[in-house]
């Protein structure tokens, strides 16, 4: 019997999404009002879900408390509050999209969770727009 199980959380982030080998009229025609140069922000909602089989002895599929401090010390502490452009290593030389986010995010948590385990991530960038990975 498998079961899925999710953890919410939230950080801020600022960006800017361009590309560095295009002309500035060729990101502005591509990515808009997100390629500001001067940045900008939002207010991502995190979403991770597990999927396994819960343990017989816990009922656990895994311990949420222990996916909550995950979360909180790999992915928050890394990107809360930060411009992920100049601030975050992970985006030094990737554009900081929220699917670019998703499997950065993807790739770290896969480090810190038992491969038994089918891992997702879905980020919401607004309310109305938000990627998943894989999907």
């Amino acid at each position: 019997m498998k079961i899925a199980v999710y953890r919410k959380e939230h950080f801020n982030a600022a960006h800017r999404l361009y590309n560095r080998n295009w002309s500035d009229e060729k990101n502005d025609k591509v990515f808009g009002k997100c390629n500001n140069p001067n940045f900008h922000g939002h207010n991502y909602e995190l979403i991770v879900k597990l999927v396994g089989e819960p343990d017989p002895e816990t009922g656990y599929v895994y311990d949420m408390k222990e996916l909550s401090n995950i979360i909180k010390d790999k992915i928050l502490k890394r990107y809360d509050h930060k411009n992920l452009n100049l601030d975050v290593d992970d985006f030094r030389d990737v554009n900081p999209t929220a699917e670019n986010i998703a499997v950065v995010i993807w790739n770290i948590l896969r480090k810190e969770i038992d491969k038994k385990l089918d891992l997702t991530v879905r980020l919401y960038e607004t309310p109305r727009n938000f990627v998943e990975y894989p999907c």
